[in-house]
């Protein structure tokens, strides 16, 4: 077990500094989304500027990301030129004991699952509240869905027994993905068999991604009060 100086203080940021330790240079690096994978973007950032970290360049996740990594001045690239992804690090919204993941209340879930997908490493770094028993105790699923049409898709969802609300804005309006698509948020309760839910959207058409990252993570750094812990995924 590592030890951290402020993890009290601040455990995302103290997991997402740890899981930064992980790049090497002449990597290619995945770049998540959310209040925890941000710290590892201003990390990365300070690395580079004092000398520390060299000859990386990253792929963000999102629009949001881009723009601050690029204020920051990382090197970035795209995955149309970087295919290959040696190592991503993200948040989760909520992990289970398998090391299965709800993503996506960022809003970004289809960009981070290609990603994740082209990443030999996925490094999810989060606190203890993340952590679940089973999915679906604490955080809703969000389902990506095109708007052509999303009243029918609401309805298969609601056909699966669960609470299907589309996301909107503070403002009231529509929430939109940046790939231009919808979000529904849907409140399945405990998710006992994440793979047999995700059968059952991925072939629906209409949605476009959901938010089961299911063995995707190859790493799990959670900060907490007994220090950080590392998991690594058995092969």
């Amino acid at each position: 077990m590592t030890k951290h100086t402020n993890i009290a203080a601040d455990p995302k940021r103290a997991a997402a500094q740890h899981a930064v330790t992980l790049i090497e240079p002449g990597m290619v690096v995945g770049l998540g989304v959310g209040s925890t994978a941000i710290h590892a973007v201003r990390q990365i950032a300070a690395l580079l500027r004092n000398g520390v970290l060299r000859d990386i360049i990253c792929v963000p996740c999102s629009k949001s990301t881009h723009a601050v990594a690029e204020e920051l001045g990382i090197p970035l690239t795209t995955l149309e030129d970087h295919p290959c992804v040696d190592l991503t690090i993200d948040g989760a919204d909520e992990v289970d004991a398998a090391m299965n993941l709800i993503k996506g209340g960022g809003g970004a879930l289809l960009r981070e699952k290609i990603v994740a997908q082209a990443s030999a490493r996925e490094v999810i770094v989060c606190d203890e509240s993340k952590l679940s028993t089973y999915l679906g105790e604490r955080w809703a699923l969000p389902v990506e869905v095109v708007p052509f049409g999303h009243g029918a898709t609401r309805k298969y969802l609601q056909s699966l027994e669960c609470e299907a609300k589309q996301r909107t804005t503070n403002g009231g309006e529509p929430f939109f993905t940046d790939q231009g698509n919808f979000i529904y948020d849907c409140n399945f309760g405990r998710i006992e068999n994440p793979a047999e839910l995700a059968a059952l959207l991925d072939p629906r058409a209409g949605i476009v991604e959901h938010g089961l990252f299911i063995g995707l993570a190859t790493d799990l750094i959670v900060a907490g009060a007994d220090g950080i812990r590392h998991a690594r995924r058995k092969s």
